[in-house]
């Protein structure tokens, strides 16, 4: 891994005074809680919380700079807790705000996910979640706190862009563009990408997320009332590992599930885990990064199997990477009308310049050299490819009513 960015190190040696609190992770809980606030009732939410920056604070390669995001991280989600919970308690009618029909677009990290909720963005009758809302959902702001909500998404952008430059070639982001719900989950697995925490790992597998879905639909309800009603287009590829859950939260939901080789899908993504991690923690380390993230992506989608046996099949769509990953203008189309949706073709995919040119592979983007233990690794890589059905790529999507189909190969 290249060595630190400037700005990085200047931030480390900036923050250095208050790494000491990572010693006292309860008292530095304590602060964050008086900070972030704590709605009533919500105890076991925050003990939840701190007990993940009891073991952040244990990972031995964390940084100055990790230690603080940690901490923002474990503040940002307590106080939009707090926030979701006040505004339900003093507006009730919010819970019962309709959550109808919304698309979630799930599969494998780096199998254009992304793209494909860009597309399914730009139409007027689609509501996607902005990265600024999602970092903190609120009601309609007057046009002062917006302003000032949106500079700080835009902060919190320009950051990780001056700290990992290279990571925005890989996933940018922008504070007023769509974003995926994993900024709202309060447990996703976010935090592995920043550091190696395995009693949180443990702790996550074992987990029943159903609560945590209840509250993403509390976010979006918020996020929807006192404004005009669209269908929400939602996007993570951590759905995969929960489509139970959400699928008991949003019994509606229809499921576009992007598909890609998923030997090519795990390397690229362990190259932005990479970029990502080398923020918080150094030194880095790749055949962790590997070991650790081929077997959380394999969890998922054995999961993501299982449950889907159970989905309808008027409610799941599967789409292949050479849908929208090649030639998005053409997919679009066909995207649109799988889900249901009318007006995909009239606006034209705003993700387009997203991409790097077809064929054009940045040095720094190589995929990452996997090098895990060859018992386990190739096993969970082969059980990964017959998941993704690698010999005979096949795409059947069914929208809504009898006799409405779309396929494609």
């Amino acid at each position: 891994m290249a060595s630190s960015p400037l700005a990085l190190t200047l931030a480390n040696l900036l923050v250095r005074p208050g790494f000491g609190s990572r010693r006292d992770p309860g008292r530095a809980f304590d602060r964050i809680v008086v900070e972030a606030g704590e709605a009533p009732g919500d105890r076991e939410f925050v003990d939840d919380f701190r007990a993940l920056l009891g073991w952040w604070a244990k990972a031995e390669t964390l940084t100055p700079v990790g230690w603080q995001s940690a901490q923002a991280h474990v503040r940002r989600h307590l106080a939009n807790r707090a926030r979701v919970r006040r505004l339900i308690a003093e507006h009730p009618e919010i819970e019962a705000e309709p959550i109808e029909r919304p698309v979630f677009v799930v599969g494998l990290p780096r199998t254009a996910t992304t793209v494909t909720h860009a597309v399914l963005s730009v139409s007027d009758g689609h509501r996607c979640p902005l990265l600024w809302e999602l970092l903190a959902p609120d009601l309609e702001l007057p046009p002062g706190q917006r302003r000032k909500a949106i500079t700080a998404g835009r902060r919190m952008v320009q950051g990780t862009d001056l700290f990992a430059p290279r990571f925005r070639d890989i996933h940018a982001m922008a504070a007023e563009g769509p974003e995926e719900c994993t900024f709202a989950l309060p447990h996703a697995l976010m935090p592995f990408s920043q550091a190696r925490i395995p009693e949180y790992q443990a702790w996550h597998c074992a987990r029943d997320f159903t609560a945590d879905y209840r509250y993403l639909k509390q976010v979006y309800q918020v996020l929807q009332y006192g404004r005009p009603r669209r269908r929400w287009m939602l996007k993570s590829p951590m759905h995969l590992e929960n489509l139970d859950a959400l699928r008991t939260v949003f019994p509606d939901a229809t499921i576009v599930w992007c598909h890609r080789d998923p030997v090519t899908v795990v390397a690229s993504f362990c190259s932005l885990i990479e970029h990502g991690m080398a923020v918080s923690s150094r030194p880095v380390d790749p055949a962790g990064i590997g070991a650790t993230w081929l077997g959380l992506l394999s969890r998922a989608m054995t999961r993501g199997l299982a449950a889907r046996a159970g989905i309808p099949p008027e409610q799941l769509v599967d789409a292949p990477y050479s849908w929208l990953g090649s030639d998005p203008a053409t997919g679009a189309p066909k995207l649109y009308a799988a889900v249901g949706a009318l007006d995909g073709g009239r606006r034209g995919p705003a993700a387009r310049g997203r991409r790097p040119p077809q064929g054009h592979t940045p040095p720094h983007l190589r995929p990452l050299p996997l090098r895990p233990d060859p018992r386990r690794g190739r096993v969970g890589l082969r059980g990964l490819q017959r998941a993704a059905g690698r010999g005979r790529p096949r795409l059947t999507a069914v929208g809504p009513g009898p006799g409405y189909g779309v396929s494609c190969c």
